[in-house]
């Protein structure tokens, strides 16, 4: 067994992020209010009842910006206005009004390392060395021998260098992604100031908080030094950790928090170690949340579960700092398909991949949703939605993470809530596989599908004080086996994922006599389960 862990302030007094179910929406690929195959902030809004019906607490929207879409929107062309391919800013207004009267709070991305290339802000700064903006962007000289500035590595491109000469000045400036997307001088305090006034300009609005996408990028040191030959081929985005980005991160926190009713700031930190991102905490003065990314790329196994787990507790607990916890994103492949390949890759058969991937997939879900921390669902997680199949001549984001990002079926029409039929332009990508039986519809009308199984989970989280802020203590089980314990005064519930292919034997330790199956992830009867645990099946046990 581990160390309990406890929750560094009583539940009652706890912020609304700690208890929360936060749900990511991704707009192009959410819900299509004008037939036009993108997804929009009406379409958003047009399904709000559903979010609220599956019992999530917060929405995360990611970006709907104006952009020329070189990176769908994480290349910022005006950062207080909406894309008019997603509506407006009324859209946007009706949507977070709608939103709140519902009960549910609404963070935003915030794209704070860079801009696109098409912003006012760059298309000065690119006009002359002497432009009002040219400090706002990061530039330097060329070299005689034509050599980038230093051996950065872009995050879209691993053959190629972070830096691209702009014609008209001759000089190399700094895109750590896309070079459509020049990063910004944050060593320049109007930088800084224009930054701060978009944070205001969304707080105004009513907004509940914000997710810093790659914070931890926005200070750099003033030489920009080459990375160790050691890490040749790693993007710097990933590297990227320079201790005046903390300084900036607390001025952001402090922003946001002078404006009442304990508005948020979740950070991207692509770092690759717990703790690294734990470090972006602070003293409880920079982030109140950052993703934590090594958990994000665990495979189905309960060892390397376990290690994960027991790292982030072991790193983020002295610290005060609150976990969340991630299984798919807009920027990796779902977790679902992630499971199956890395199945496969072992030597599993099709037919047993077919056979688990949905057990999988539900177990993860109860995984999910009871570890101590914060989680956020992707959109389709409900579903148990594979990545979509995209051909090459498919293919538009510069990252190659189109699969992940295929629209979510609605219902069981030809176009599963896309438009179709003469003249239509069809989704922007193509839909999930399965989608004629994985859509919202068909799910809803199921009481033992997967969307319900979610439902359930959250409204038993809801019900549940010890599963929402709990201690949390890891539990001595069988081989293959994950199980914890979370527990609360005199509320326990033991939680148990079976991570292999054959039926486990339990004793009473994990399942003690009188204990109470409070659900399944297979949604049998739990009248029957007594003494062993499925295979690929989750139980939460109270007692």
């Amino acid at each position: 067994m581990s160390e309990p862990h406890n929750c560094p302030e009583p539940a009652a007094s706890a912020p609304w992020w700690r208890g929360a179910v936060f749900y990511q929406i991704y707009p192009r690929s959410f819900a299509d209010s004008n037939s036009d195959g993108v997804g929009d902030l009406n379409g958003i809004r047009a399904h709000l009842p559903e979010l609220k019906w599956l019992g999530v607490d917060a929405l995360w929207i990611s970006p709907f910006y104006r952009s020329p879409m070189a990176d769908f929107g994480y290349d910022v062309s005006d950062y207080c206005d909406v894309d008019p391919i997603f509506g407006d800013l009324a859209a946007f207004d009706a949507l977070l009004a709608e939103a709140h009267a519902l009960g549910l709070r609404v963070i935003i991305d915030w794209v704070p390392n860079h801009t696109s290339d098409q912003h006012p802000w760059f298309l000065d700064a690119a006009s002359s060395h002497t432009s009002e903006h040219r400090n706002w962007y990061v530039w330097r000289e060329p070299d005689e021998d034509g050599t980038p500035p230093n051996n950065w590595v872009a995050a879209f491109d691993l053959a190629a260098p972070a830096w691209s000469v702009h014609p008209d000045t001759g000089q190399w400036y700094l895109h750590l992604f896309d070079p459509a997307q020049p990063d910004l001088n944050w060593d320049e305090p109007a930088v800084v100031e224009a930054m701060h006034d978009v944070l205001r300009f969304w707080l105004d609005r009513g907004v509940d908080g914000f997710r810093a996408d790659v914070l931890h990028t926005i200070g750099k040191y003033p030489d920009l030094p080459d990375d160790p030959a050691a890490v040749a081929g790693i993007p710097h985005c990933a590297l990227n950790d320079v201790p005046v980005t903390h300084e900036r991160v607390r001025a952001i926190r402090s922003l946001v928090d002078s404006y009442a009713d304990d508005r948020v700031l979740v950070g991207e930190i692509y770092l690759m170690t717990t703790e690294a991102i734990a470090s972006y905490y602070g003293d409880g003065d920079e982030v109140h949340m950052a993703f934590n990314f090594p958990a994000l790329y665990a495979p189905w196994s309960s060892e390397r579960w376990r290690a994960s787990i027991e790292d982030t507790e072991a790193t983020l607990d002295p610290r005060g700092a609150w976990p969340t916890w991630v299984l798919s994103n807009h920027d990796n492949p779902r977790h679902r398909t992630r499971y199956d390949l890395a199945a496969q890759r072992r030597g599993e058969d099709a037919g047993t991949t077919a056979r688990r991937s949905e057990a999988r997939a539900r177990a993860a879900a109860v995984l999910l949703l009871t570890l101590r921390g914060t989680p956020f669902l992707y959109q389709g997680e409900e579903l148990g939605l594979l990545d979509a199949e995209i051909t090459p001549e498919q293919v538009v984001d510069p990252g190659g993470r189109d699969g992940c990002r295929g629209p979510l079926p609605w219902d069981g029409t030809d176009g599963h809530g896309w438009p179709t039929g003469l003249g239509a332009a069809g989704p922007w990508l193509p839909l999930p596989p399965e989608a004629a039986v994985r859509n919202r519809a068909d799910q809803q009308a199921d009481p033992d599908s997967i969307l319900n199984l979610y439902r359930r989970l959250l409204a038993l989280r809801k019900a549940t004080p010890a599963l929402r802020s709990g201690e949390f203590e890891l539990l001595d089980a069988p081989e293959g086996v994950l199980a914890f314990s979370r527990r609360l005064d005199s509320e326990i519930c033991h939680i148990l994922i079976n991570m292999t292919d054959e039926q486990v034997v339990l004793d009473e330790s994990l399942m003690p006599a009188g204990s109470t199956v409070m659900l399944a992830s297979d949604l049998v009867d739990p009248t029957g389960l007594r003494g062993h645990l499925g295979p690929d099946q989750a139980l939460i046990i109270q007692g």
